[in-house]
């Protein structure tokens, strides 16, 4: 945490002044640098002007491995993700991406040209927040993930959100989280009014070129 409260992070700045961001999430025992290489095979137009923001995650034991301290959005306590999750975690991420956004909006980024974007933990983070956050974001992106804390969608829910893009993207061989997993939480999302668009792909918990270059699509469709 930096001395204002806010997450250390990778940044990458465009060569220009940022008009646009994406707030990119790692997933557990990972840390900002995971997704940092993947930027240059998005295939973004420099005139989009998006700078790239990959926070670390804190260092917190994780159950499910025996205590170990990792980077972790929010703590792990069964194999079975169909179970209630670390809400005082996830909330506390949640927290920290918020305030991320918010000093984007300081730098002169408004909030509709900022993207959410996450891997496993992180897009499960991602996902929790977008549809929470109170203004409305330009998009959220969810790979290999799956909706925390379903629950409580319907009472927290913001109306400013309901229509935001949502992109999910999940592996058929996953043998961290199952497709039916991340399938049916693109499935409830839809069912409760969301715009999500789902695509899954011959791969195991990864990402792979074809998934890289959607995602590109997806944030010049949605910051362009």
């Amino acid at each position: 945490m930096s001395a204002q409260g806010l997450l250390d992070a990778v940044e990458l700045e465009p060569d220009v002044a940022a008009r646009a961001c994406v707030i990119w999430l790692h997933g557990l025992g990972a840390d900002g640098n995971d997704f940092v290489p993947i930027v240059p095979a998005l295939g973004l137009d420099e005139k989009l002007a998006v700078r790239f923001v990959f926070p670390h995650a804190p260092r917190i034991p994780v159950s499910i491995n025996n205590g170990f301290v990792m980077p972790a959005w929010y703590d792990i306590g069964d194999i079975d993700l169909e179970k209630r999750h670390d809400q005082v975690g996830v909330r506390r991420s949640a927290e920290a991406v918020k305030r991320l956004i918010e000093r984007e909006n300081q730098r002169g980024v408004p909030t509709s040209r900022i993207v959410l974007a996450g891997f496993s933990q992180g897009g499960a983070i991602a996902l929790f927040t977008g549809v929470r956050y109170p203004e409305r974001l330009a998009g959220v992106i969810g790979l290999s993930t799956y909706m925390v804390l379903a629950d409580s969608l319907a009472a927290e829910a913001t109306p400013a959100n309901r229509d935001v893009p949502i992109l999910m993207c999940h592996g058929t061989r996953d043998p961290m989280v199952g497709r039916q997993r991340g399938k049916g939480s693109a499935d409830a999302l839809k069912a409760a009014g969301y715009r999500v668009d789902w695509h899954e792909y011959p791969m195991q918990h990864e990402v792979v070129i074809e998934e890289i270059r959607l995602v590109g699509e997806f944030l010049t469709s949605v910051l362009g």
